[in-house]
């Protein structure tokens, strides 16, 4: 029998204490999940027992060969050659994965056809908060991407050729995405609500040939036509020779004139007919998609990953740690210009149905309604979705805003409950037990773009404890290292990766000797035998239990920006800020801390005489609403007498960051480096009444 032992949210009970027991899975739910199947497996095939997951984990880590090719036998992975070799001996970040492979990550993700797992349950079921829906059968989407990947061909891509989308989460991105990887053309996608200015930036690096975009979308009840927006990225994109047409708003919208300077193909003429899906035979190592994070300088940092490594980490992350069968449906409610999206395409791996939702998270509204926060779980409820998962911050305002899911919607069918993007507070775990259902798994998970996958995840088989991930994942040798470079339990730490891993980047896109890639996560930890260590960027306290290591995520170590899970860099704030007349200068910090919302703020320093009034801030928040995206507006706006810096120029933005944190300001400063060393003393107050007005008595770095 399932325990729910979890109270009201904030009931002054025994439940309230970090750690609580919330729940334990029933022994249907245990003897259901895929890793008893893949240990079973490893018992019958390899002779392999292990005593509980935590042996399973040390296993994973150690014997890293032994590991990983069981787990491609277990998912019996096709492959048009075996490889000779899991895992070259070379260090991080030039350890090579699967050499001698020739595989196509299309070839396992749309196995699941007539014949197959579910051949009667559809790959994908959409919808959209205006009331668009339908569904798309294995078939069909089998032929709608050999359709599509031959129109490719016909336009000319070739393996390595770049194709890029300027789409919502509608199907055609999932089928766009797949066409391009079924030919080995480099796919990437950012969500129309960017900016002209943040989606420029990104794709003029990797000079794509071929561009999927609609001509707008719909949010919050309102159209927003993007063809302008589109036209002014397409005079970034000179090397852009056909444009994919989506209509999406309108029937027969016409594209801007910079689209229609190119060779235009219509989604309708570009998915027709019955061209078989041939997916082209790659090495492991030839890039999938590009994803991008944030830099402190310079343009987003452009992620190569690679189809072996997807493929096999996704099969653990997505797939064995999420339990996902086929007959299940998936829905993750995401921007896709998150790697969330990327990751919810990979529930295709296990035969899932993935449900997509394009919209606001609180529907259509209009009329000056409220914010409806229930919408998204009415939806749960009415697609009979499985597996639900959002970030952390969605979860939060449902809290907030009062919402009981099980009042509004009809919940049987959901039996797990996802949460990422940011730190889920204590108080969003209680509410979610509390007010969800009796029995449901709680599957909170942190990883990052930058592996497209996850650190620490969650198992069908563990129990959740109040304000804790369940387990590290397998594969992945996860410590909190304080700054010594020691392991450290039970007290925060940084979060590194002492053994490589399939899914850590090919190579950042333009980076030719690597160096911007080593110093993103190499430059900082080292293991006793000088090695490099993976370092992720985040606050990490490990929490040993008997069944297994679990943690806790603080938040960002670093100077990223992580907004609605989305990574942005402080430079693309910089530029736009900066382009204004009356900033000098500008310094952006993204506070994250477990339990609290997230706080984004721009100091700026402005032109003698001016002042930061109202106007000023609106045109500021316009500015960069326009250019980038809404995530990129800031929480509040000050005005500062100088932007601190250190004597070769660097802004102190990680130093402010910590003080605002709480951190002394000895401990994080040297005044001596700085080149106005008064220009800090601005800031050192500020913090003091900041710390002072949110009271942050158990801030926990």
């Amino acid at each position: 029998m399932t325990a729910k032992t979890a109270s009201a949210p904030n009931t002054p009970n025994a439940t309230n204490l970090p750690g609580t027991l919330l729940w334990q899975p029933s022994a249907a739910r245990r003897e259901r999940a895929l890793v008893i199947a893949f240990e079973g497996w490893l018992a019958r095939e390899r002779g392999l027992r292990f005593g509980g997951y935590e042996a399973l984990w040390q296993w994973s880590v150690d014997e890293p060969e032994a590991f990983w090719s069981a787990l491609l036998a277990f998912f019996d992975v096709p492959m048009a050659q075996a490889p000779r070799r899991m895992r070259s001996d070379d260090p991080m970040p030039a350890t090579q994965w699967f050499e001698g492979a020739r595989l196509n990550l299309v070839d396992t993700l749309l196995r699941h056809t007539p014949g197959g797992t579910q051949p009667h349950t559809p790959a994908i079921v959409f919808e959209d908060e205006s009331g668009g829906a339908g569904e798309i059968s294995w078939p069909e989407l089998r032929r709608q991407v050999g359709a599509l990947a031959h129109t490719l061909r016909t336009l000319g891509v070739q393996p390595g050729d770049r194709v890029v989308g300027y789409l919502p989460n509608i199907p055609q991105a999932v089928v766009a995405f797949l066409a391009a990887a079924s030919i080995g053309a480099v796919w990437a996608l950012c969500a129309p609500d960017m900016g002209p200015v943040s989606v420029s930036d990104r794709y003029r690096q990797i000079e794509p040939k071929v561009l999927v975009a609609v001509d707008g979308y719909r949010y919050a009840g309102k159209p927003f036509d993007r063809r302008a927006a589109l036209g002014d990225i397409l005079d970034q994109l000179p090397t852009v020779s056909h444009v994919v047409w989506v209509p999406c708003l309108d029937p027969a919208p016409a594209p801007p004139a910079q689209a229609q300077a190119r060779t235009v193909v219509h989604w309708a003429d570009a998915v027709a007919g019955n061209a078989p899906l041939e997916p082209l035979a790659l090495a492991p190592d030839h890039p999938l998609w590009t994803l991008y994070s944030s830099g402190t300088t310079g343009l987003p940092k452009a992620i190569v990953h690679g189809h072996g490594g997807v493929l096999a980490n996704s099969l653990v992350a997505m797939v064995l740690h999420n339990d996902l069968h086929p007959g299940d449906r998936v829905l993750w409610a995401v921007n896709t210009s998150w790697m969330v999206w990327n990751a919810h395409v990979m529930g295709l791996l296990g035969g899932a149905t993935i449900v997509l939702y394009d919209g606001s998270v609180t529907g259509a509204g209009g009329g000056g309604a409220a914010p409806d926060w229930a919408y998204l779980w009415r939806l749960v409820g009415r697609l009979r979705v499985t597996t639900f998962g959002v970030g952390a911050a969605i979860h939060h305002a449902c809290l907030k805003a009062g919402v009981v899911p099980r009042q509004v919607a009809d919940l049987s069918a959901l039996h797990t409950v996802c949460s990422t993007g940011s730190p889920l507070s204590p108080e969003a775990y209680r509410w979610l037990y509390y007010d969800v259902k009796d029995d449901f798994w709680l599957n909170v998970v942190s990883g990052g773009t930058d592996i497209a996958g996850g650190f620490l995840v969650g198992l069908p088989t563990l129990p959740v404890h109040l304000g804790e991930m369940q387990c590290r994942a397998l594969g992945a040798s996860v410590q909190a290292w304080n700054d010594a470079s020691q392991p450290v339990m039970d007290e925060v730490g940084e979060l590194v990766c002492t053994r490589p891993i399939p899914s850590m980047p090919l190579y950042f896109w333009g980076d030719t000797d690597g160096t911007r890639y080593k110093e993103s996560y190499f430059d900082t930890f080292h293991d006793a035998e000088q090695r490099p260590v993976w370092r992720q960027g985040d606050w990490l306290r490990l929490v040993a239990r008997p069944e297994a290591v679990g943690g806790i995520i603080y938040g960002r170590s670093d100077a990223t920006i992580n907004r609605q899970g989305v990574r942005m860099g402080t430079a693309e704030l910089y530029r736009v800020v900066e382009g204004l007349d009356d900033v000098l200068d500008s310094l952006v910090v993204d506070l994250e801390y477990l339990g609290r919302p997230s706080y984004l703020a721009l100091f700026v320093q402005l032109r003698a005489g001016t002042t930061l009034d109202e106007p000023l801030r609106r045109r500021i928040g316009q500015a960069l609403r326009t250019a980038l995206s809404v995530r990129h507006v800031p929480d509040e706006i000050l005005q500062v007498p100088v932007i601190p810096k250190t004597v070769t120029g660097k802004k102190l933005e990680l130093p402010i960051k910590k003080l605002l944190l709480g951190h002394p300001a000895e401990q994080v400063l040297k005044r001596d480096a700085l080149a106005q060393p008064e220009s800090i003393d601005w800031y050192v107050q500020f913090a003091a009444d900041y710390l002072a007005r949110i009271a942050p008595e158990k801030l926990s770095i």
